[in-house]
């Protein structure tokens, strides 16, 4: 029954009692990284643009009363680190946030790049919103805007498709590299105390061990100890996630993680029902649609579920579209040995569920069909989502290296596909397992073709808008949804949506399997756009302003602190 969710919490108990970043200093000043064609031009935009109204505001709220006095304290510390890294980001994809804000005159506008992070729309494929400035550079600031992909390519540089460092030139006009570590020394040495000082309040002695391998991780680059460490926690009721995380800002190569925080609060009821499917990874890998030599990697089972409100967000997950569920940590090798986490964000699902799911599925929906839209079913594709990122394979079958560095720019697009698509495969064997009794099959599909259209709205510049697009022109052309041209409405074909899930599974399973990145590259280009029927389609949301995504009104005061 698709009902407001004033009764989310008895759904829930539902679905889950069955069953969404000093010497080299210099290098790396602001001013060098401000794009040449802007800071210090009438920096205009038009005050009627109708795109700075596609956020709906959400206030940032959780309950705290069940934590110490010191647990309030410590939250408040993480607050004041992530506040920290929010700069931090903003010179990795901009430079000086207070140069570009300054330079803006209208209030809407400048809402809008604090949205953005930077002058371009960033659910809008990257276009400038503002006049006189340029394209978005892929390779955000993490790379010198002069330098071409040959260039880099030819440089002989171990270590140059790191993680955690930053692409320059040197006096010469060389390539040279500068490690975080070096290039944000003086805020990581402030975060890097924050959360010293945090660990002294910690009352869980694996949180508190947490926090102190993390900030000496920031100082030293090196941060698989503390991404151990993190998986080795379990009961801890704050969860903290800091530090350069996901690759998704590095659209030339996909190598370089953008900082971020989210400061997390667990719900450990819900936690604990949870946590039982994590047992199952080894017999969903095994069964897996795909040739043995594709699904021979086997995760980690030391790997769990949890749910959580987000108490704080910032830096990379708090722009543009916002995250409904995280799974960490990227480190192959700690995958491998733990597996991973998979942390749902409730507050965040609920907003998006109600002020955006639902308006879209009355639109665009089959009217018989409506009733399958569920939170139950929004809140399980999520999870398998994530889940589903366990699945599959990490190293490509020749040997040479990463998934991830085969596939470069397309890595992260193609990995959010497989992981939406592998989420649906994982609900339909738990079903014929019995392990998920609760509603119907039909829910999940009918709730993936809406989820479809709600992300696909988060444009080309996010790996997840991409992977959707890709998905609904696969799903289109093989027939597993039909579009009635009166009513606009869509409906699911079963038969044909089940063989999609099928052959999109096997189709991006070898496809990063075998790491032919020119095969990738065509696959994209091919799928990954948006037809004129699809924008159309969309295009009638845009006119019921129905919000695209959410923004946070958050911090210390927000949450009574």
């Amino acid at each position: 029954m698709r009902t407001k969710i004033i009764i989310t919490v008895f759904l829930l108990a539902g679905l889950l009692s069955a069953c969404e970043k000093d010497t080299q200093t210099a290098a790396v000043e602001p001013a060098e990284q401000t794009p040449a064609s802007v800071v210090g031009a009438a920096a205009t935009a038009a005050t009627e643009n109708p795109r700075f109204d596609i956020y709906a505001d959400v206030r940032l709220t959780t309950d705290l009363s069940h934590l110490s006095d010191k647990q309030r304290q410590m939250i408040g510390l993480l607050i004041e680190a992530g506040k920290i890294t929010d700069d931090i980001f903003w010179q990795q994809v901009w430079g000086d946030r207070d140069e570009l804000l300054n330079s803006i005159e209208d209030p809407k506008a400048r809402r809008f790049a604090i949205y953005n992070y930077g002058p371009w729309d960033r659910l809008a494929a990257d276009q400038p919103f503002i006049e006189s400035y340029g394209p978005r550079p892929p390779g955000a600031r993490f790379y010198p805007e002069d330098m071409s992909k040959e260039e880099f390519q030819s440089w002989q540089q171990e270590g140059k498709d790191g993680l955690y460092s930053i692409v320059k030139r040197d006096s010469n006009g060389d390539l040279m590299l500068v490690p975080y570590s070096e290039a944000f020394e003086t805020q990581i040495a402030g975060i890097a105390d924050l959360l010293v000082q945090a660990s002294e309040l910690a009352e869980d002695p694996e949180f508190a061990a947490y926090l102190k391998l993390r900030a000496e991780a920031m100082k030293t680059d090196d941060y698989q100890a503390s991404d151990m460490a993190w998986m080795d926690m379990k009961n801890n009721p704050v969860e903290l996630v800091i530090g350069p995380v996901e690759t998704y800002q590095d659209a030339l190569f996909g190598y370089r993680a953008a900082f971020e925080t989210f400061v997390l609060i667990k719900d450990q009821a819900w936690s604990e029902r949870l946590a039982r499917f994590a047992k199952y990874m080894p017999e969903l890998q095994k069964g897996l649609p795909v040739d043995e030599a594709y699904k021979a990697e086997m995760p980690g089972s030391d790997a769990d579920l949890n749910a959580y409100d987000v108490a704080y967000c910032a830096g990379d997950c708090n722009s543009g579209s916002k995250t409904i569920a995280i799974n960490l940590p990227n480190d192959e090798e700690v995958q491998l040995a733990k597996g991973t986490r998979r942390l749902q964000l409730k507050n965040a699902m609920l907003a998006k569920f109600n002020q955006i799911l639902i308006p879209i599925a009355d639109e665009l929906i089959a009217k018989d069909q409506r009733r399958h839209i569920t939170f139950d079913a929004f809140f399980g594709n999520t999870m398998f989502h994530e889940v589903a990122h366990g699945l599959g394979i990490k190293t490509t079958l020749d040997g040479s290296g990463t998934v991830r560095q085969a596939l470069k720019e397309h890595s992260s697009a193609l990995e959010e596909g497989k992981a939406d698509i592998l989420g649906l495969y994982m609900v339909q064997k738990l079903r014929e397992m019995g392990e998920i009794t609760e509603g119907e099959l039909m829910d999940n599909y009918v709730t993936f073709l809406a989820g479809i259209f709600r992300s696909v709205r988060f444009g080309a510049s996010s790996a997840h808008g991409r992977a959707n697009m890709i998905r609904f022109n696969y799903f289109s052309d093989a027939g597993a949804f039909s579009r009635d041209p009166e009513t606009g409405a869509y409906r699911v074909n079963v038969t044909e949506f089940e063989q999609a899930i099928k052959d999109l599974s096997h189709d991006i399973l070898v496809m990063q399997g075998d790491g032919d990145y020119d095969a990738v590259a065509a696959f994209v280009a091919e799928k990954g756009n948006v037809g004129a029927q699809l924008q159309a389609d969309l295009d009638r949301l845009t006119a019921l302003n129905i919000p695209v995504d959410i923004v946070y009104q958050q911090g210390k005061e927000v949450l009574g602190l």
